[in-house]
C-alpha cells in the first residue's frame, strides 16, 4: 500500500492503523462552496475488477467535518469517500461520490458508536455502501454509478479540513478483489 498525502504521525500494527490528520486536509470538488481540494491522507493499493473492501473506524472526533472511512479513486476528479464525518457536534455516516462536482450524503447517528464498520462493495459500474448496524448485519446505505475503470485505488482515508486534526484508528482494513 502507498500514500497519497501522507499523514504527519502514522503508525502500523498488524490489522490496524492509526493516523493524526493534518489541519485544512480533504477531498472536495467545486460543488457548493466553490472550491478544489485533494489534500486528504488516503493510505491505497490497486484493485482490479470487482472487490468487497471492510474497515472498522474509531476517531477521536473534535471538530467540524473531521473524518475517516473508506475511499476509492479513480483520479483526481473521479472517487468516492465514505464513513464518520463530524457534523455539529455529532458523528453522521457520510458518503461523498465525486464524478468532477462532489455530491454529498450524511445521516445522523445519534448515539455515537464508538467504533463503526464499513463496507463498500463493487460490482461492475456500481459502488454499494455499508454499515454494521448489529452483529451480523451489514444496512445499505447508499448505491452509486461509478466509473467503469479496469483498475481503481482502494483504501482508508481521514481529514480534517476545519480543525488541527486528530487521531483516527483503522482496524481490520480487508479487501476481498
Amino acid at each position: 500500500m502507498q500514500w497519497l498525502n501522507e499523514p504527519p504521525q502514522w503508525a502500523q500494527t498488524d490489522q490496524t492503523i492509526t493516523l493524526t490528520t493534518a489541519s485544512q486536509t480533504d477531498f472536495w470538488r467545486v460543488t457548493h462552496y466553490g472550491f478544489i481540494r485533494h489534500s486528504g491522507h488516503f493510505f491505497y493499493e490497486t484493485i482490479a475488477g470487482d472487490f468487497v473492501a471492510e474497515v472498522t473506524i474509531r476517531g477521536q472526533y473534535r471538530h467540524l467535518y473531521d473524518q475517516a472511512g473508506l475511499m476509492v479513486r479513480a483520479d483526481d476528479r473521479h472517487w468516492i469517500k465514505a464513513g464518520i464525518e463530524y457534523v455539529n457536534g455529532v458523528q453522521n455516516l457520510s458518503a461523498v461520490v465525486t464524478h468532477d462536482y462532489s455530491d454529498w450524503s450524511r445521516m445522523v447517528l445519534p448515539n455515537a458508536p464508538e467504533a463503526l464498520r464499513l463496507r463498500l462493495e463493487r460490482r461492475g459500474d456500481a459502488i454499494e455502501m455499508f454499515y454494521w448496524a448489529e452483529p451480523g448485519d451489514f444496512r445499505p446505505f447508499r448505491l452509486t454509478y461509478f466509473r467503469d475503470a479496469p483498475a481503481l485505488q482502494v483504501g482508508i482515508m481521514g481529514a480534517s479540513p476545519e480543525g488541527p486534526g486528530f487521531t483516527v484508528t483503522l482496524a481490520n482494513y480487508v479487501v476481498q478483489a
